[in-house]
């Protein structure tokens, strides 16, 4: 159910864990039309951009069952507005946020992705029981919640054909695949496999997959796994959605890779470690699935607030490829790195205050002139604006009140 602006994004195309360890439309059947043929095939009608003026809109995934958790409410408000996934418009020039809702009857949707066809929203229930619920976008509508075979499901991702849903179980230490059908609704899991080898890192009880992506050319399928600090490799069967594994990279012991960030040109990947407080890059041959760790680099972040420890969360790269950008939990800032040498090397240029506490999630607007973070213990959403020369970030305005923020997807 949406309560506030239930209208506000029906006409625009839309295209986003775990505690730390330091949290104490279908296609149609009908063939198509074939030109006469004394004419050329006519050209595909342009779609239209949206202009400036109109606003974009932001989905929020929250801990809704942490005190004082749940979606979006607005500057000054400090209530939480539902159970569910929060809603917010933002203004494209200046990033300000205004609430606009709440996907209610959704729970602890700690991490969100959206169909490659922008119609279905998929969140994961981060839970004992793990669940992924899928909402359709039109109406708001929930489609149906399945079982992820795990527990505490932290990530989710769309594979490329539209056809897979992807998640990954921070408490079981495995990954599932869901088959998505022609209406964006779920199937139970058509494959869940868990990550027995290599054993635990130290300080480890178990694995701990905390991500699962498509590589860029979309032919394997990558998780990352906190617990036994590896990176698998699988091949996803395009048929029966059943995964394979085909290799596997292990990072230093006790680095804790929590997120992973290709380089657009699928060359190169940025592992950001949650426990070492590092960031690797990968060399990444896209021929067979393989990553080769270089040497850690650091994040900028020296020790956190009040001496507090750092720990990485979220790692993103622009579309130019020519920056990057962490998530600095504990220090409480986003590190800025320039992309060097055709992406085989970062080089830290500075570091931002977030402007509030713990930033678990950071993602740029669809243009990257505006970059968000959700910062999980202050219970807010900061706006950047993002210069598309040097990758500077700049505070645009007072944080948005967002309880128990852990995700922001923001789409025109």
């Amino acid at each position: 159910m949406l309560t506030g602006l239930a209208g506000l994004a029906a006409g625009l195309t839309l295209g986003a864990g775990r505690p730390s360890p330091a949290d104490p439309s279908p296609r149609s059947s009908q063939p198509p039309s074939k030109p006469h043929p004394k004419h050329p095939k006519p050209h595909p009608k342009p779609q239209p951009h949206p202009s400036p003026s109109t606003p974009g809109l932001v989905f929020i995934g929250a801990y809704t069952s942490a005190p004082g958790g749940g979606a979006g409410s607005g500057p000054g408000t400090g209530n939480g507005t539902g159970t569910g996934i929060g809603l917010a418009s933002y203004d494209r020039r200046t990033g300000r946020m205004t609430a606009a809702g709440v996907i209610e009857g959704v729970a602890d949707p700690s991490y969100l992705a959206l169909h490659p066809r922008g119609h279905t929203l998929y969140a994961v229930n981060e839970q004992q029981d793990g669940t992924v619920t899928a909402v359709r976008l039109a109406d708001r509508r929930i489609l149906g919640t399945r079982t992820t075979g795990g527990a505490l499901p932290c990530h989710v991702s769309v594979h490329p054909s539209g056809r897979w849903l992807l998640t990954a179980n921070y408490l079981s230490g495995s990954v599932a695949v869901h088959p998505i059908d022609a209406t964006g609704g779920l199937a139970e899991p058509s494959d869940v496999v868990p990550h027995l080898v290599p054993p635990p890192g130290p300080g480890q009880e178990s694995a701990h997959a905390h991500q699962i992506v498509t590589s860029p050319d979309g032919r394997f399928v990558l998780a990352v796994d906190l617990g036994n600090d590896t990176v698998y490799t699988y091949r996803l069967d395009p048929t029966a959605g059943r995964l394979t594994r085909i290799a596997h990279v292990s990072l230093a012991p006790g680095a804790g890779p929590r997120h992973l960030a290709f380089h657009p040109r699928g060359r190169f990947a940025y592992v950001a470690n949650e426990l070492d407080n590092t960031v690797v890059v990968c060399a990444y041959d896209p021929s067979t699935g393989d990553l080769s760790p270089g040497p850690a680099r650091h994040t900028g972040s020296g020790s956190g607030t009040g001496g507090t420890r750092n720990y990485p969360a979220q790692i993103l790269v622009g579309k130019s490829g020519r920056f990057a950008y962490l998530a600095n939990r504990g220090h409480n800032s986003i590190a800025r790195y320039a992309v060097e040498a055709s992406g085989a090397r970062l080089r830290l240029l500075n570091t931002v205050p977030v402007d509030g506490d713990f930033p678990r999630h950071i993602a740029f607007s669809p243009d990257e002139r505006l970059l968000f973070a959700a910062n999980q213990r202050s219970g807010s959403v900061t706006v950047f604006r993002a210069d598309p020369g040097s990758g500077r970030l700049t505070l645009s305005g007072a944080p948005y009140t967002a309880p128990g923020a852990a995700c922001a997807l923001v789409r025109f």
